[in-house]
């Protein structure tokens, strides 16, 4: 792969909406990632704006019903309040959830698994590009929220880790 031709690559990316690509000719691998400023430092992917908060209005109950206990309703409930104590591990793109690098492979982790900043937890395809999803906190891994194979949401959580 000649000089010339990889300038071409970087040209191709930098003037089109595509933020990376990934070319591979006689077994050289070229792989470039476009990132600006409104890139997240560690996955590369554009940072969105914090959604505006939602406003909550009461409801209203029927002229005849009994009335609520309305003081456990500002509470969380404890379901979510026991999951809150663990480090939640979020999706940073769309795509489609895989525990394993293939199908025939174990998967990179398993409830109980002790994890450390950098390891690999899952991968998340998107576009046909296969993103290795990292822990970006020490601990034990509690609870894997999604299927394998199933599509996940942007910032959807993916593992809860204890880190105590």
């Amino acid at each position: 792969m000649d000089l010339a031709y990889v300038k071409k690559i970087l040209k191709l990316v930098e003037e089109s909406n595509i933020n990376e690509l990934e070319v591979e000719e006689k077994g050289v691998r070229v792989r470039v990632t476009k990132r600006s400023n409104d890139m997240h430092p560690v996955y590369q992917f554009p940072v969105p704006a914090m959604p505006a908060p939602m406003a909550i209005t009461p409801a209203v109950s029927a002229p005849n019903a009994p009335p609520t206990d309305n003081s456990r309703s500002a509470e969380t409930p404890p379901a979510v309040a026991a999951e809150k104590k663990y480090h939640e591990v979020k999706s940073p793109i769309v795509g489609t959830f895989y525990r394993a690098p293939a199908p025939d492979a174990a998967n990179y982790v398993e409830v109980g698994s002790s994890v450390q900043p950098g390891n690999v937890l899952c991968i998340i395809e998107a576009m046909k590009l296969m993103n290795e999803i990292e822990s970006d906190a020490a601990g034990k891994i509690v609870k894997v929220c999604v299927e394998n194979g199933k599509p996940v949401e942007y910032n959807q959580v993916l593992f809860l880790v204890d880190t105590e």
